[in-house]
């Protein structure tokens, strides 16, 4: 083994510390599943059942149907669909013809659409008929020539298919037929289903995923199709257990996130799992589906768990058929472990990752050692150390804050048509994640704060994080977001940002005193200000600047409240 390191003793015993990979592309997974496991379902859509031997089908007509329509080899073709079945036929026919998947969030405003399919290069983009009008709108900055609409309800199951536009009318719209405009499904019914050769090469391009712009501008991040296929073989590793052919997954997050993209469609696709679709990660949805389906995995981040647990709905229901809980993004806290356990049986992980990471880099050990607050250790053919934020060349010590620092065969090939900034991330082969964090004795890691998140307060670093998570202990406290705002005396002081359970009472006055009984004296918020919901992410991860500029508008609008 080329290198040791203290978590390697923390694996289950059936995971090694090195793997050899497997030089297979995503493409040549899908068609080695649809070989082996033809009539496995692949894809679950309100109640539409799609097996592995028709998916792989789609995917080959789809692939032909973008190469007639003049898509080559290492052009970009844009992705921007909800979870449903033309999202995963879409990508995965992008990868059989060596073509880029750019992957976009359909709830785009105009401005970050423009700016993001015109920094792509697309050529090609796949969307929803409703959305059409405004790609259209914003065509002509891009340098896109055709555009493909998927109707929302082309999968969807009889009686649902014909009641759905009545039903739902807002959410479809009928294309009238305009030239350089295709339509998926007609698309498909033109050409043969039959196997084709797959055109990506190992360490080609394959997928242009966005960050989410927490630093200015966002950058598209170049995934390789090495980068992608190793970071499935560490996944599919890690659950030892994992039988091909016989698990399935809620589809929580979407695959234009690198959560959903990575960790649910292509780790499915690999193991021949079946993907419960969801195209809306509301509870209520995720409780009707998680009924009717039993998925074995259920992923989340922790403010899906914590509404969950908050419905009566979830904790009546017999949730034994689940093996385990996945939750990304931020740790779970002590209760929302203890109580999903309670419900289940089933096992919880937390994973922690980045766009730039592919995004997998660390997770609990599966049937393992869980340290509630930490996000696990390493996996395999994964280092990883913690710097001083001011002097990347020294190492920090164990139990000592400092930037994560990640190498590995899933680090990103770097950001796309940007080298100063790829050069400023990517250094002597480690990627410096802005993230900070702490290993404790076994190697597991604590993320502490992302580096301009911190709020320096008379001189003293303040982690909001850490604040966030004393908050959450509070019973009637649901959410909360701490950020630093201006203070004459201090420079900056903490304010949070406070969402209540349903039919909580709670004044400002109890929660300061909450925290200054857990928190050192300068961490405890000096303002407190409710509100019915914070903004969040896609996959429900809170947006904390978002929070930082709804403050400042209040500020200067003289609107903000405090204690």
């Amino acid at each position: 083994m080329s290198f040791q390191r203290v978590w390697h003793k923390h694996y289950n015993p059936d995971v090694p510390a090195e793997l050899a990979f497997d030089r297979t592309t995503l493409s040549e997974m899908l068609s080695r599943s649809a070989q082996n496991f033809p009539d496995v379902t692949a894809l679950i859509y309100m109640g539409k059942k799609i097996c592995y031997r028709e998916l792989n089908g789609l995917v080959n007509r789809f692939a032909r149907a973008l190469e007639a329509l003049g898509v080559k080899k290492g052009d970009t073709v844009a992705v921007m669909l909800p979870n449903i079945p033309q999202a995963v036929i879409a990508n995965y026919a992008v990868f059989r013809i060596g073509a880029v998947a750019a992957q976009n969030n359909p709830l785009y405003t105009e401005r970050e659409l423009t700016y993001q399919l015109a920094d792509s290069d697309a050529k090609a983009l796949v969307t929803l008929d409703l959305l059409l009008p405004r790609a259209k709108k914003i065509q002509s900055e891009t340098k896109i020539e055709t555009i493909i609409t998927c109707h929302i309800n082309d999968y969807l199951p009889f009686p649902k298919k014909q009641l759905f536009p009545y039903v739902k009318k807002g959410m479809y719209r009928k294309v009238v037929r305009q030239p350089g405009v295709f339509q998926f499904m007609d698309l498909l019914a033109q050409y043969p289903g039959d196997p084709m050769p797959d055109k990506a090469g190992w360490d080609d391009v394959g997928a242009l995923l966005y960050t989410g712009g927490t630093t200015g501008v966002s950058k598209g991040v170049m995934l390789t199709h090495a980068n992608m296929s190793c970071n499935v073989q560490q996944l599919r590793w890690w659950f030892p257990d994992l039988k091909e052919g016989c698990e399935s997954m809620m589809g929580v997050f979407p695959f234009f996130h690198s959560a959903g993209f990575t960790g649910i469609q292509n780790l499915c696709m690999a193991t021949a799992s079946t993907i419960v679709l969801v195209p809306r990660p509301e509870p209520g949805i995720i409780i009707e589906l998680l009924k009717k389906f039993k998925p074995c995995y259920l992923p989340g981040v922790p403010t899906i768990f914590v509404a969950l647990l908050n419905d009566k709905r979830f904790t009546s229901m017999d949730l034994t058929f689940i093996k385990g809980f996945i939750a990304g993004a931020a740790p779970l806290s002590v209760e929302t472990i203890r109580e999903l356990k309670r419900l289940t049986g089933g096992d919880i992980i937390n994973v922690y990752g980045l766009t730039e990471i592919t995004p997998m880099g660390t997770a609990s050990p599966w049937k393992g050692t869980i340290k509630p607050g930490t996000v696990g250790i390493p996996l395999p053919n994964t280092d990883l150390k913690i710097v001083d934020l001011d002097d990347p060349t020294k190492e920090l010590k164990q139990g000592e804050a400092g930037e994560i620092l990640f190498k590995g065969p899933q680090v990103m090939k770097g950001y796309y048509k940007k080298p100063e900034e790829t050069a400023a991330v990517l250094r002597d082969g480690w990627l410096h994640t802005g993230d900070i964090g702490f290993l404790d004795e076994d190697g597991y890691l604590t993320i502490v704060d992302r580096k301009k998140d911190m709020i320096v307060a008379s001189g003293f670093n303040i982690f909001p994080q850490e604040v966030d998570e004393v908050l959450m202990e509070h019973p009637r406290i649901l959410e909360a977001c701490t950020i630093g705002v201006p203070d004459s005396y201090r420079g900056e002081a903490p304010k949070s940002y406070v969402v209540l359970k349903d039919g909580g009472t709670l004044s400002a006055e109890e929660i300061v005193e909450f925290c200054k009984k857990r928190l050192a004296p300068y961490k405890v918020p000096r303002q407190i200000e409710f509100i019915d919901e914070l903004p969040k992410t896609p996959v429900g991860k809170i947006l904390r600047r978002e929070v930082k500029e709804l403050d400042r508008k209040k500020r200067e609008a003289g609107e903000a409240k405090s204690v």
